[in-house]
């Protein structure tokens, strides 16, 4: 399978979900977020695998590169509100408050219009009776003017290098905010450290998920600034796909009763089996993802263009 095709399998995922996503929040918030939270997560291989797809078929007859711009520019605006709307929807998974309602069903509200009008151009590349039903459109214009140049973002992120160690030191410090809590918490759930209880350990957590909030941010911002480096290299996809599962696996510990029976294991006590199993993936995974995280750069280029 290559890039286009996994693209475009990977695409509807956050245009359809998110509308999904929108109608359970009337009919069951706790669903609504946990939908919200997937969906954010997938967008990030969907966004990413567009670079290789772009690449693949620009050189097509009847294709034309101001179109995959504009589509460009189309996902990137959506893709920053879904992380938005997402990480709202962990911040009310995790501890519901009054303001996060309306402020999850505003931002869910213009995700699902940014994404609908991001598979809407994506449609245009190749279908040329939509493209000229929408060209010269006011509505059309407008829009535009608020979606980024993809070639301009790029190049200021690499444009200066202050600017890039910074952002690499702080996808370092939210590593080991994610690390340093959830890494500790599996410990604990596995059996090291038996004279700790797990509730305390557990109050950390949202220390990690903000480490993660911020490693999203910054690796995304470091993908924008050099796609084609990153798209390439097999030791990036393999970290992107083990962020994925160690993720799955962190919600497996919390929407299950693992979490639940956790908080009452003591100073001295073990933790039951099923918690024991998620937080030794949950280990292994977020170890995988440091390593291959170190093997970027030795393994670019590894994916044929």
């Amino acid at each position: 399978m290559d890039f286009p095709h996994l693209h475009l399998l990977l695409n509807h995922f956050p245009v359809i979900g998110t509308i999904v996503g929108v109608g359970l929040f009337f009919v069951s918030r706790r669903s609504s977020l946990m939908v919200f939270v997937a969906m954010a997560l997938l967008t990030i291989p969907a966004f990413m695998t567009g670079v290789g797809a772009h690449e693949k078929i620009v050189n097509d007859l009847g294709i034309s590169n101001a179109l995959i711009q504009r589509h460009e520019g189309a996902a990137e605006l959506a893709v920053w509100f879904m992380e938005i709307t997402g990480a709202l929807a962990i911040i009310a998974l995790w501890r519901p408050a009054r303001w996060n309602t309306p402020a999850i069903l505003v931002c869910s509200l213009v995700t699902v219009g940014l994404m609908a009008r991001t598979g809407n151009t994506g449609g245009e590349i190749r279908h040329s009776e939509v493209r000229i039903a929408q060209e010269g459109s006011i509505v059309e214009r407008t829009i535009a003017t608020f979606e980024p140049s993809p070639a301009k973002f790029t190049r200021l992120m690499v444009a200066n290098k202050w600017w890039w160690a910074f952002m690499m030191d702080l996808h370092f410090v939210g590593l080991v905010m994610l690390i340093g809590t959830i890494g500790m918490l599996n410990l604990r759930v596995l059996g090291f450290a038996k004279q700790l209880p797990i509730a305390p350990l557990n109050k950390l957590v949202p220390w990690g998920l903000a480490g993660f909030g911020i490693n999203v941010l910054t690796g995304m911002l470091a993908f924008i600034g050099m796609p084609t480096f990153y798209s390439h290299d097999i030791a990036f996809v393999l970290k992107i796909a083990g962020i994925l599962l160690a993720m799955t696996a962190m919600g497996l510990f919390y929407l299950t009763s693992a979490s639940r029976e956790c908080e009452a294991v003591g100073a001295g006590k073990d933790a039951p089996l099923r918690a024991k199993l998620i937080a030794g993936i949950s280990l292994f995974l977020w170890f995988a993802v440091i390593v291959l995280g170190r093997y970027i750069q030795p393994l670019q280029d590894t994916i044929a263009r």
